[in-house]
């Protein structure tokens, strides 16, 4: 029987590593495997361009080798002795978009989210990728306070 796969999507802000915490938790008692995605939005490294300006030129490979070091890294070292199998990855896009998408290609049977406690007028007027997961993932999701 293959093992179940719980999805953590990953910022690196302390409620995504509540997320990843409850989702390790949760494997160690269940046999399941977890992933840690972590997504890296363009929209961000933007900035908005002025006449006469340069953009800000990224360097995708360093921007990569940086999060994968202060992000991923630490994490998986945090959780080597327990015996749950982690992987992770790293994908450039719209987070909510990307996160969807691999719920389906990898058959995620759960989805670990952290959510910061913004007021509901400021989810309203701006989203956030939590509320989009939470009403079109498909798939049981934990959204970690």
């Amino acid at each position: 029987m293959k093992k179940p796969l719980y999805l953590v999507a990953v910022d690196g802000s302390q409620w995504s590593l509540r997320a990843v915490e409850r989702a390790i938790d949760l494997a160690n008692k269940t046999g399941a495997k977890v992933m840690l995605l972590m997504v890296k939005d363009w929209s961000y490294l933007q900035p908005v361009l002025l006449e006469g300006t340069s953009p800000i030129i990224v360097d995708q490979t360093a921007e990569e080798n940086d999060t994968r070091a202060k992000v991923l890294a630490p994490l998986v070292e945090k959780y080597h002795n327990v015996n749950v199998e982690i992987t992770t990855d790293l994908i450039w896009g719209d987070p909510a978009t990307v996160i969807k998408e691999q719920i389906k290609a990898l058959h995620a049977n759960m989805l670990f989210v952290g959510r910061q406690g913004r007021s509901q007028i400021v989810d309203i007027l701006l989203g956030s990728v939590a509320n989009k997961l939470a009403h079109h993932v498909g798939i049981p999701i934990v959204l970690v306070p």
